[in-house]
C-alpha cells in the first residue's frame, strides 16, 4: 500500500455509510463555526455601544459668570444625548438607581447640583473641583462598568475643554486689552516726557531770571543800606539852615530897626554871612551827595516783572492774581518811597541852591555894607524880607528833609526784604528745574519700560484668540502612526480564533480517524509511508477547514486582509503542525494522547497571547508562552493579515514547521517500533478505533 492510496483508504471509510458522512460534515464544520460565530458576534462591538443602555441625572443648579447664567449640566446632557455614543435616557436619581440594580441600565451618570458652581469657582478664592458621579452594577457586565469609566473620563475631558477654553479665552482677552492700555499710556508717558523736557527748560529759564532779579534786589538793598544816615544828616543840616535863617531874619529886622548902628555892625555882619555862606555849601554838598545816591535807585516796572517771571514759568503754570497783586504793591510802595525820596531831595536842592546864593549875596552885601556902610541902610529893608523869605524856605527844607529821614529806614527795610524774597525766589525756581529734569528723566524711562512691556505681549485678533484658547485648553492631540493595523475588534480577535479553530478542528477530525493504519504497519512494513498516509488525511481536511474559514472571515465577516496568500498559507501550516502534533500524541500513547491534546489546547488557549499581551501572564504561564505552537501560528496571522513584519511571519512559520517535523519524527519512531514487534499495549483496542 503506498501513501496515496491510505489516504484514499480513510477517506472512503469516513464516508462509507449515511451516518458516518453525516458525522463527517459535523466535525469538518465544527471549526468553521467555532471561529466564525465568535469572530461574527464579536466583529464590532464598539459600533453597538450606541444600544448600551444608560442613564443620565441632571441635578445642576446652574452658577453666574461675568454675571451671566451658565449651565453646564444642561449643556453636558445634551451633549451627551446629541452624541449617542449610548442608548441615553435622561432620568431622576430615584429612577436612575433602581434602573441599575434591575438591569435597566448598564450605567448612570448623575451631575451634582454644584457642577456649575464648582467649575465656575476657578475664578474665586476658592476654587472646587468638579465631579461627575457614576453609578455602575458589575452584575449587569463588567465590561459595562469598566465601559462606563472610559465614557465618564471623556466626559470629564469634553467638560474641561469647554471651561478651560472659556477661561483661556478670557485670559487672552484680558491680556489684549492690557497691551492697548499699555499703548496708551506709552503715549501718555511719551506726552508727559515731552511736557516734561519743556516744563525743565522754562525752569531753567525762570531760575536764570530770578538770578538776576536776586542779584539786582542786593545791588538796590545795598545802594539803600546808607541812605538813613545821609538822610539824618541832610535833615541836620537843613535844622541848622532853618535856625540861621531864623537868626539871620532876627537880625536883619534888628538891622531895619536899628540902621544907625549899621557901619559898626557892617564887619559883624560881613563875617556872619561868611559863615552862613559856608554852612549853605555844606549843606549843598550834602544835598548834592544825597541827590546822586538818589540817581541811583531807578524805579522798578511792576508788570515788566510780572511778565518776565510769568515767561519763565512752565507751560499751564500761571502767577496768581493775589501774588501779582502782591508784587504791584511791594514794588508800588518801594517806587513811591524812591520818588517821595528823590521829589523831597529835590526840592531841598533847589531851596539850598537859593538859600545858598541867597547867603552869597548876603555875604557880598555884608562886604560891600561894610564898605560901603551908609548905602546899606537903604537895602536893609530889602534884606528883612529875604531873610524873613530865607527863613521860611529853610523851614521847609527842615520840614522835608525830617520826612526824608523818616521815610529812609522802610526804603531801605523794604529793599533788604525784596532781596530777601528774591533769593528765596531764586533757591526755589532753581529747586523746581532740578525736579524737572528728575520728572524728565523719569518719564522717559517709564515710557521706554511701559513699550518694552507692551512687546513682551503678543498681539492678537479674535480669531487667533480663538485658536489660542483652542490649542490651551486642549494643549494635547494624541495622533496615530499605525504600523499595523487591525480593521476593527473582530480583527484584532481573529488570528488567536482561527489558531484555536484549527487546533479544534483537528482534533475533532481525529475522533474519527485513526492516526496511523495497523493493518498498513503489519502488512506494508514502512514506517515513512504508514506515517506520511496517517497524516495526510488530515492535513487535507485541514487545507479544506483552513481555506473555508478564510473565505467567512475575509468575506462573509468583511475582516481586511493585508496578505491573503500569506494568510492562508499561515492557517494551512498551523492547521498541519496542529494535525502533527495530535498524530503523534495519539500514536504515542493512544486515548491518552487524544485527551492530552484537550489539555494542551487548552493551555494554549490561555498562554498565547491572544486576547491580552503575553507580559500579564504570571511567570511560568509566560515561559510556556514561548515553547507552544499556537503561540507562534497567532504571531504569524498578525503579521501576514494586520501587514506586519513578514520576516517575523516567516521566522514564525519556521517555528511551526519545526513543530511539524518534530511530531513527525515522533511518530514515526513510534511506529517503525511497531512494524519491528508488537507489545500487549499496541494490540490494546483503542477507544477511537
Amino acid at each position: 500500500m503506498t501513501t496515496t492510496s491510505l489516504v484514499r483508504a480513510e477517506l472512503a471509510r469516513l464516508t462509507a455509510t449515511p451516518l458516518a458522512r453525516l458525522a463527517f460534515i459535523a466535525l469538518m464544520v465544527v471549526p468553521l463555526l467555532y471561529g466564525g460565530a465568535y469572530l461574527w458576534a464579536n466583529r464590532d462591538p464598539y459600533a453597538k455601544l450606541d444600544q448600551v443602555p444608560a442613564a443620565i441625572v441632571d441635578q445642576d443648579a446652574g452658577a453666574t459668570l461675568d454675571g451671566d447664567h451658565v449651565d453646564y449640566g444642561k449643556d453636558v446632557t445634551k451633549e451627551a444625548i446629541d452624541g449617542a455614543d449610548f442608548k441615553w435616557t435622561k432620568t431622576t436619581a430615584a429612577d436612575a438607581r433602581s434602573g441599575v440594580r434591575n438591569g435597566t441600565y448598564d450605567f448612570v451618570v448623575t451631575i451634582p447640583h454644584d457642577f456649575s458652581e464648582s467649575l465656575v469657582s476657578a475664578q474665586s478664592d476658592d476654587p472646587k473641583r468638579a465631579k461627575l458621579v457614576m453609578t455602575t452594577a458589575d452584575t449587569n457586565s463588567y465590561l459595562a462598568s469598566t465601559i462606563a469609566e472610559q465614557a465618564g473620563k471623556t466626559m470629564r475631558t469634553a467638560v474641561a475643554e469647554r471651561v478651560g477654553k472659556q477661561a483661556a479665552k478670557t485670559l487672552l482677552v484680558g491680556l489684549a486689552d492690557v497691551r492697548d492700555s499699555l499703548g496708551d499710556a506709552v503715549d501718555g508717558a511719551g506726552k508727559l516726557a515731552s511736557g516734561a523736557t519743556t516744563a525743565a527748560s522754562g525752569a531753567a529759564t525762570l531760575a536764570d531770571g530770578t538770578g538776576r532779579l536776586s542779584s539786582g534786589a542786593e545791588q538796590l538793598a545795598d545802594g539803600t543800606a546808607a541812605l538813613p544816615s545821609q538822610t539824618a544828616a541832610l535833615d541836620q543840616g537843613a535844622q541848622q539852615v532853618a535856625s540861621g535863617a531864623a537868626t539871620l531874619s532876627s537880625g536883619l529886622q534888628d538891622a531895619k530897626q536899628q540902621t544907625a548902628s549899621l557901619p559898626a555892625q557892617a564887619a559883624k555882619l560881613a563875617y556872619g554871612a561868611q559863615q552862613v555862606a559856608g554852612g549853605n555849601q555844606q549843606i549843598a554838598d550834602l544835598v548834592d551827595g544825597a541827590n546822586e545816591d538818589a540817581g541811583k535807585v531807578q524805579p522798578v516796572d511792576a508788570q515788566a516783572l510780572i511778565a518776565e517771571l510769568q515767561a519763565n514759568l512752565p507751560e499751564g503754570v500761571e502767577l496768581s492774581k493775589e501774588q501779582q497783586d502782591g508784587i504791584k504793591q511791594a514794588v508800588a510802595g518801594a517806587n513811591a518811597l524812591g520818588a517821595q525820596t528823590k521829589a523831597t531831595l529835590a526840592d531841598a536842592q533847589a531851596k539850598v541852591d537859593k538859600l545858598n546864593a541867597a547867603s552869597q549875596q548876603v555875604s557880598a552885601g555884608a562886604a560891600q555894607l561894610s564898605a560901603e556902610a551908609p548905602k546899606l541902610s537903604s537895602g536893609i529893608s530889602s534884606a528883612a524880607d529875604g531873610a524873613s523869605q530865607l527863613a521860611t524856605g529853610s523851614s521847609q527844607v527842615a520840614s522835608g528833609t525830617s520826612q526824608l529821614a523818616a521815610a529812609a529806614p522802610t526804603l531801605s527795610s523794604g529793599a533788604a526784604s525784596l532781596a530777601s524774597g528774591a533769593a528765596s525766589a531764586d533757591q526755589g525756581a532753581k529747586s523746581l528745574a532740578s525736579g524737572l529734569t528728575s520728572l524728565r528723566d523719569g518719564s522717559s524711562e517709564l515710557a521706554a519700560k511701559l513699550d518694552e512691556g507692551r512687546t513682551k505681549i503678543p498681539a492678537s485678533d479674535a480669531s487667533q484668540r480663538e485658536d489660542q484658547a483652542s490649542v490651551i485648553s486642549d494643549p494635547v492631540k494624541v495622533g496615530t502612526d499605525d504600523v499595523a493595523s487591525a480593521s476593527n475588534y473582530g480583527a484584532g480577535l481573529a488570528p488567536f480564533f482561527i489558531s484555536l479553530a484549527a487546533w479544534i478542528g483537528m482534533y475533532a477530525l481525529f475522533l474519527i480517524l485513526k492516526p496511523i493504519s495497523k493493518r498498513a504497519i503489519t502488512a506494508v512494513r514502512k514506517p515513512l509511508q504508514v506515517v506520511l498516509g496517517g497524516w495526510l488525511t488530515p492535513v487535507l481536511l485541514g487545507l479544506v477547514q483552513m481555506v473555508a474559514l478564510f473565505f467567512i472571515v475575509r468575506f462573509a465577516l468583511d475582516l481586511h486582509v493585508v496578505h491573503a496568500g500569506a494568510t492562508i498559507g499561515i492557517m494551512v501550516l498551523a492547521s498541519a503542525t496542529f494535525a502533527a502534533i495530535i498524530m503523534a500524541l495519539n500514536v504515542l500513547l493512544g486515548s491518552v494522547g487524544q485527551f492530552l491534546g484537550l489539555v494542551l489546547m487548552l493551555v494554549q488557549l490561555v498562554t498565547a497571547g491572544g486576547t491580552f499581551p503575553w507580559q500579564t501572564l504570571p511567570g511560568p504561564l509566560a515561559a510556556l508562552h514561548f515553547a507552544l505552537p499556537m503561540t507562534y501560528s497567532v504571531d504569524a496571522i498578525r503579521q501576514t493579515m494586520y501587514g506586519g513584519n513578514l520576516g517575523t511571519a516567516w521566522s514564525d512559520a519556521g517555528v511551526l514547521a519545526c513543530w511539524l517535523l518534530g511530531a513527525l519524527l515522533v511518530a514515526f519512531v513510534v511506529t517503525a517500533r511497531q512494524t519491528r514487534s508488537r507489545t500487549l499495549r499496541d494490540l490494546r483496542p483503542s477507544l477511537i478505533g
